[in-house]
């Protein structure tokens, strides 16, 4: 059987929010259930969850703010919102955010299904064609894995998924410090950056055997990737 696919379902009425949770579980979904947006988004930060289902109205962290959190991080994965709301901007707000799709209560569960996998089998044809090469390696930014030739596939974290995706995206210019720790660490504080000095070091590592890629330290700037 295939790994289930991990979502995060962030939706603070706790009857409603269980019966979604055991009705995408008999489909071969894992489901991650939070009561609020806060701790959804720490969930969202440990787990690297594979699709978003958040209710709108939501106390501590709506389900809009949470969402902007997110995509200011990751800009790829797919969000449905859950919402009693019907007014048009609320809508507008809902997909000018980042939404994907964007389901009126009340819904019934077989229209929900429908909703993620086809937003799931859009993903997944975008990953097929998302491999980017770096020297030797393929990079596939949205499974987060990195493989050298034909070695075994290695499996990144989240953060260094997203540094390495910037890098590559700037490969042979200058990567500014500042803007790359206020979008993956919220801040560009002294802590911060010597956070990121850790994760560019483990990169260093994991891109290793090909010797003609570098990340270099620009001072006083940033980072380059040289390949």
């Amino acid at each position: 059987m295939d790994k289930p696919t991990t979502i995060l379902l962030a939706e603070d009425e706790p009857a409603l929010g269980q019966i979604i949770k055991e009705s995408l579980e008999t489909r071969n979904f894992e489901v991650l259930l939070c009561k609020d947006g806060e701790v959804a988004y720490e969930v969202y930060r440990k787990a690297s969850p594979e699709l978003l289902v958040l209710d709108v109205m939501m106390p501590r962290k709506d389900g809009f703010t949470l969402a902007k959190d997110i995509r200011a991080i990751d800009d790829a994965i797919p969000i449905i919102f859950l919402t009693a709301k019907s007014q048009t901007q609320d809508v507008v707000e809902g997909f000018s955010i980042g939404g994907n799709d964007y389901l009126k209560k009340p819904f019934s569960m077989e229209e929900l299904i429908v909703r993620i996998n086809n937003l799931l089998n859009r993903t997944k044809l975008q990953q097929s064609s998302s491999l980017l090469q770096i020297g030797h390696y393929k990079f596939n930014f949205p499974k987060q894995l990195l493989q050298y030739k034909e070695s075994d596939e290695v499996q990144l974290t989240h953060r260094e998924a997203h540094l390495l995706y910037h890098l590559v995206k700037h490969k042979n210019q200058v990567l500014d410090r500042s803007l790359i720790l206020n979008k993956l660490w919220g801040n560009d504080d002294f802590f911060n950056a010597r956070s990121m000095d850790v994760f560019i070091t483990k990169l260093r590592k994991k891109l290793s055997e090909d010797d003609s890629i570098q990340i270099i330290n620009v001072r006083g700037f940033g980072y380059k990737l040289i390949c």
